[in-house]
């Protein structure tokens, strides 16, 4: 339904992520899959959403060649707790860390997902808490090891095993976490579809 409404525009995902580009063909949208490489610097006076924000429109910003039936899409997510962003970790013992500082806590998500064409942009965000029961150290290292959740913010994904055993609940859209509210995504482009 929504691919015969977007047919005026040729969509380029820009995200070298696995479940964005999964749920843009469960959208069953048709679009073209391309990464430029920014550098994902943000000023520290940024809060939450403002940082997922920035950081998906400064993705958008190194597309300086749109062509008129262009609609680009880039997207960020950041893992927000105590006041502070909790970004992919650097290393093994960084994501143990990180981890051990979710462990019996509650943390948001936030992922902000920017539409851009020639002539206009749009930013829209969503926001996740997630509360995680009390892991122990033996878990929190097997998971690390099996899943090399490196590519992940806060690392981990909510969708595999540590999902399975460790999240108590959550509150807000479960598809937010893994990178994409869908919901929000779908409502926007069918808003585009019909100007």
């Amino acid at each position: 339904m929504l691919r015969e409404k977007l047919n005026k525009y040729h969509i380029i995902l820009a995200s070298g992520s696995p479940r964005r580009q999964h749920f843009f063909r469960e959208l069953n949208l048709e679009f073209a899959i391309e990464v430029r490489t920014v550098e994902e610097v943000y000023p520290p006076s940024l809060k939450g959403a403002e940082i997922t924000d920035y950081l998906a429109q400064l993705k958008a910003s190194v597309f300086v060649d749109l062509k008129a039936s262009d609609l680009l899409i880039t997207s960020d997510t950041i893992v927000w707790k105590d006041g502070r962003p909790l970004e992919k970790p650097l290393d093994r013992n960084h994501a143990i860390r990180m981890l051990k500082d979710l462990s019996g806590e509650m943390h948001e998500v936030f992922t902000s997902v920017c539409f851009t064409t020639k002539h206009f942009q749009e930013t829209i965000n969503d926001r996740t808490k997630v509360w995680f029961r009390k892991l122990n150290q033996d878990e929190i290292e097997y998971y690390v090891d099996t899943y090399k959740p490196f590519d992940k913010a806060g690392s981990y994904g909510i969708q595999d095993w540590l999902g399975y055993v460790g999240i108590e609940k959550i509150e807000g859209c479960f598809f937010n976490v893994m990178g994409l509210p869908t919901r929000l995504v779908y409502k926007t482009l069918m808003e585009l579809a019909n100007r």
